[in-house]
């Protein structure tokens, strides 16, 4: 009996405390002896600032629904900067109570991304939620790229049901279209003839919102475009180059054939070390009148990549210490990690001078944009077979490759250019003296 009375009274001031609590802020749940405040169980995550001073992230992808359980470092969303993607994952065990955004939407740094129920209890309103409501937060469990989901909005796709080829299930530009394509063959059967089909009179114009990648490009292009620009173009005779290149990949798997980019970016890095004011950072911001030029020790070159979600720059770093085949393996790696959208922002810093090798889509020469504080970039385009006369005369075939150069005419003469220039054409031309150069 004298246990009784304890256990007795427990429970009779555990019913009192519940029913006078009329506050919705203090709400008390009672399970037998159990008294747990649910407000104070339930935590705002909040999205934190992912490097370089980032406000926003478009949220790509939730990895979890409302009333899904969720340990420590389990995933719950992919967010993507203006930069690369990113996936949050989260601080403590619980239950999912509310997600904040739907993919597409702009989350805020510093403002509450998902509600988690730390007291890791289900209920009933979790449970008596239906799959449908569930799944309401679109797609979620669909890994695809921005500009992916962008063209499933605008061909009326519902993205859930596009069969993913890439990496992990994702859906690729090439699915959305073979998956139309495929609607459209079932279904042409079943229209009647009389009926013509829809002309493209009916599409209606659309206003969307900029993606991260065309944001950052606005804002850099619109900067740069300050920069008054010196542009040189010229052509190296690729040919001995090309006949070394098939000699070196003769034999080798397809992921180790050497191509020509790496040859022209450590042809730049060798052209450097006589010509260093091409590698530098121009610095105006702090004082017009006091701008200041650092001499960057690293060749840190940016490599701009075609991507789904649009053109990407991360940097290979420390080319001056790598051999051929080594920059070809690095470029491998970024360009597959790039498409893959498996960058981090720390890829993209620090560059010292950027090469855009727009000769894999086509065109010859182009101008390059600076991208600030570098004061160069080197424009790549395609080569090609074209006739020629050697030195005695006769006719003969050459390879030529068209370089475009862009130089900040504020602390880059002409001159000091084209001397760059006409030297890298000269490593490509010989690639011994590239061999004698290299320290």
């Amino acid at each position: 009996m004298t246990l009784l009375k304890p256990l007795s009274l427990l429970r009779f001031q555990a019913n009192n405390v519940c029913h006078r609590s009329r506050s919705p802020f203090h709400l008390i749940h009672v399970r037998g002896l159990h008294i747990t405040n649910r407000l104070a169980a339930v935590k705002p995550f909040l999205l934190a600032d992912i490097g370089e001073g980032i406000t926003e992230c478009q949220l790509i992808q939730w990895f979890v629904q409302p009333g899904a359980r969720v340990e420590q470092f389990d995933k719950l969303c992919e967010v993507q900067s203006d930069k690369a993607s990113v996936e949050i994952t989260s601080p403590f065990d619980g239950v999912i109570k509310k997600l904040h955004y739907e993919p597409d939407d702009m989350a805020i740094t510093g403002k509450a991304l998902v509600d988690i129920d730390i007291e890791g209890e289900i209920s009933a309103e979790d449970e008596a939620e239906s799959p449908k409501k569930r799944r309401s937060g679109r797609d979620m469990g669909t890994l695809a790229t921005p500009a992916v989901r962008h063209l499933t909005k605008e061909l009326k796709v519902d993205i859930a049901d596009v069969q993913g080829t890439g990496k992990d299930g994702r859906v690729m530009k090439e699915d959305v279209h073979r998956h139309v394509s495929q609607n459209r063959s079932e279904q042409q059967p079943q229209q009647h003839t009389s009926q013509p089909a829809p002309t493209a009179t009916t599409k209606h114009d659309r206003t969307v919102p900029l993606t991260p990648v065309q944001t950052t490009m606005f804002r850099t292009m619109t900067r740069s475009l300050s920069i008054p620009h010196f542009l040189y173009t010229t052509t190296a005779n690729i040919t001995s180059l090309t006949t070394l290149r098939k000699r070196l990949n003769s034999g080798q798997p397809p992921e180790a054939k050497l191509t020509h980019l790496p040859f022209i970016v450590k042809a730049v890095s060798l052209a450097f070390q006589h010509h260093p004011l091409l590698n530098t950072h121009l610095d105006t911001a702090s004082d017009a009148n006091k701008s200041t030029l650092t001499h960057k020790a690293a060749h840190n070159f940016g490599i701009a990549i075609d991507t789904p979600s649009g053109l990407l720059v991360p940097v290979l770093r420390d080319v001056q210490l790598l051999s051929i085949r080594e920059i070809s393996h690095a470029l491998s790696d970024i360009s597959s990690r790039a498409r893959a959208n498996k960058l981090s922002p720390a890829d993209f810093k620090d560059a010292s001078f950027t090469i855009s090798n727009i000769g894999n889509i086509g065109g010859g020469v182009v101008a390059p944009v600076i991208s600030a504080p570098q004061v160069g970039i080197l424009g790549v385009g395609r080569s090609k077979v074209v006739p020629a006369f050697d030195e005695d005369g006769g006719l003969v075939k050459k390879e030529e490759l068209v370089l475009s150069w862009s130089a900040d005419h504020r602390v880059v003469d002409g001159a000091e250019c084209a001397r760059c220039a006409e030297r890298v054409v000269g490593f490509l031309e010989d690639v011994g003296g590239m061999v004698v150069d290299m320290r």
